[in-house]
């Protein structure tokens, strides 16, 4: 496959990937108002049957309905975490290919010992994942190069080394894709709580005013009902940190294994090649 058609396989990627963010947030957020209207604000859960009263004591539905407007962006907000994680999860998994990674690299090793470089790109086709189309794309170097008389064997090496940061540089950029949404959730799920909470607060405050008498028990419902947007918050942000730092130290070991299987026939390449 040559550069061009990598680039442009690429190109469609990146397209395909973008819509189908951008479809999860819509369809996220669809969903949570669905849950907010259906769910949450169905009338078995609150007083009456009235939504616009208070809900039934212990129905933590009831009183997440009553967080307010801001409760549907929040359940968005867990919904596309969640969606994300599922999806990373699996672009890891994937990248990892069939078999175990240091099985793989180990049989590699093997195969360089013995100058089986076609038997080594067979082994990389079976493998598949991220690591293997590296050391694909390495091998099929290694192979042109030690086939090249015109070059010496600095300029093959310095070669090899840049086949190898061209492939990687197209294997990194799917493995932390959408990390950035986690990142962001993580700061954005906690200020959006906070915020809801303060809407809450003035609310509750204001009707205590527009009351014109104390009322305890009045004002405790009100705040109680505003810091659920907080818990909501919470929860979502510590989530997304949770993930975050999973799938960034998972990228890392993957990252270090890359670099290592390279290094280790860039180094085979110069110790055979005269």
């Amino acid at each position: 496959m040559s550069k061009k058609t990598k680039k442009g396989g690429q190109g469609l990627g990146d397209t395909v990937r973008s819509v189908f963010t951008t479809g999860a947030i819509i369809v996220a957020f669809i969903v949570a108002v669905l849950i907010y209207l259906l769910v949450m604000g169905n009338p078995i859960n609150f007083e009456g049957g009235n939504p616009a009263g208070h809900p039934l004591p212990g129905n933590y539905l009831g009183m997440v309905y009553k967080g307010g407007w801001v409760v549907p962006f929040l359940i968005s907000i867990n919904l596309v975490l969640l969606i994300f994680s599922v999806e990373r999860w699996i672009t890891l998994t994937r990248a990892k290919g069939r078999g175990r990674i240091n099985v793989f690299v180990k049989k590699l090793q093997d195969f360089l010992d013995a100058n089986q470089i076609d038997d080594a790109v067979a082994a990389c086709d079976k493998q598949r994942g991220s690591l293997a189309n590296v050391m694909r794309a390495g091998l099929l170097r290694y192979k042109a190069l030690k086939e090249d008389q015109t070059l010496e064997k600095d300029q093959k090496i310095v070669a090899l080394q840049k086949e190898f940061e061209e492939a990687t540089a197209l294997e990194l950029p799917i493995l932390s894709r959408n990390l950035v949404i986690l990142s962001t959730i993580a700061t954005a799920s906690v200020l959006l709580g906070l915020f809801g909470t303060v809407l809450g607060m003035i609310r509750a405050f204001a009707a205590l005013a527009v009351a014109g008498a104390p009322d305890a028990l009045a004002l405790a419902t009100g705040i109680s009902e505003a810091l659920i947007n907080t818990a909501f918050g919470i929860i979502g942000s510590l989530l997304a940190v949770i993930f975050y730092n999973y799938f960034s130290t998972k990228i890392d070991n993957f990252t270090y294994k890359i670099d290592e299987a390279g290094f280790s026939l860039i180094q085979t390449f110069a110790a055979t090649t005269k």
